[in-house]
């Protein structure tokens, strides 16, 4: 394999520390990929609290999930990285020139590797209802991209945690009806969160699970059944909205050989795992003292990209300030 046909940084995870890293690594000018599990990016931040509010993001008092979001994408899109989207990475071998990278879509090659998944890739807990997938990305969804989507349409959401609570809060102030639907009388959301969405017009299908789905017109029919009853009813709805958690693991780490303690990733100063050549960054590592906040990735990121760019290229100085790294884009000028 020629060396052209290498990225020089690989950094598998999308999520707001891979996002930075895949901005600050073409603010160098290497070439990266970013590979994402998901079929968008932001990770557990955009999948799990778009609407949460963050006080520890440092330049901002309060700024929403999905507002940083937005702005780790509009400051990444201006370098314009390559990035796969509803690709998992499977399997890491050593190369002569770095790394063979095997993903469920192809195989490619990379000089270095930053990992950056967080607690792992994850996938949506499905609904286990009948042909729930024929209606998957249409009128069921387990990820709230537009809420713009939901301007003026009945939308049922199913889910008792902080996620379904906060996406009701949002889209019962643009939707035509918005009704939530929990197995559950009490909800394990914020209590002032609930306060709220019990003064809202929202309507609470308690205790109730999805027993069926089907087609009415251009709406979805949701068949609900009261727990621990034969009790049925039947809901209409434009969009079903379902967020019943997540699943997560970080179990490829053991097959890459990878050292890890308690299933983090040991990582040195330079944020070197135990093979050299592969970094970690972000809630997947542990070293001592480290504070699981987004702000403490932030700062590992350049660390990790400096140091593999240090490894491809020992001869070229480390460029210390954006100042001198944005010289090398003169359309930013």
């Amino acid at each position: 394999m020629e060396n052209e046909n290498y990225y020089d940084i690989t950094i598998i995870g999308g999520g707001p520390i891979g996002i930075f890293a895949a901005t600050y690594a073409r603010m160098r000018q290497a070439k990266i990929q970013l590979i994402e599990s998901l079929d968008q990016l932001g990770g557990q931040v955009s999948a799990l609290f778009p609407a949460k509010k963050l006080y520890d993001i440092p330049g901002f008092s309060v700024i929403k999930g999905d507002q940083l979001i937005s702005n780790l994408l509009d400051q990444n899109n201006q370098f314009k990285p390559d990035i796969f989207l509803n690709e998992t990475v499977q399997n890491i071998t050593k190369t002569d020139l770095g790394f063979s990278i095997t993903t469920t879509k192809k195989k490619t090659y990379s000089r270095t590797i930053i990992i950056a998944t967080g607690v792992g890739a994850f996938q949506p807990r499905r609904l286990a209802v009948e042909n729930a997938e024929k209606y998957e990305n249409k009128q069921l969804r387990y990820f709230v991209k537009d809420l713009q989507e939901f301007q003026g349409k009945d939308v049922v959401i199913a889910g008792g945690g902080d996620s379904a609570v906060d996406w009701a809060l949002e889209i019962q102030t643009i939707a035509k009806s918005v009704s939530i639907i929990h197995r559950r009388d009490k909800f394990r959301a914020l209590e002032s969160s609930i306060e709220h969405l019990r003064k809202s017009n929202t309507n609470f299908e308690t205790p109730y699970l999805i027993s069926a789905l089907d087609s009415a017109d251009d709406k979805i029919k949701i068949t609900i059944k009261k727990v621990k009853t034969d009790e049925k009813k039947e809901l209409l709805a434009d969009f079903l909205l379902v967020n019943y958690g997540f699943v997560s693991n970080n179990k490829t780490l053991k097959s890459w050989n990878i050292e890890t303690d308690h299933n983090l990733i040991k990582v040195k100063t330079d944020m070197e795992t135990s093979i050299p050549g592969i970094y970690a960054i972000g809630d997947t590592i542990e070293y001592p003292g480290r504070v699981n906040l987004i702000a403490t990735g932030f700062g590992e990121a350049p660390i990790a990209v400096n140091s593999a760019m240090n490894k491809i290229h020992p001869d070229i100085r480390q460029a210390a300030h954006s100042t001198q790294l944005i010289k090398n884009f003169p359309e930013l000028n």
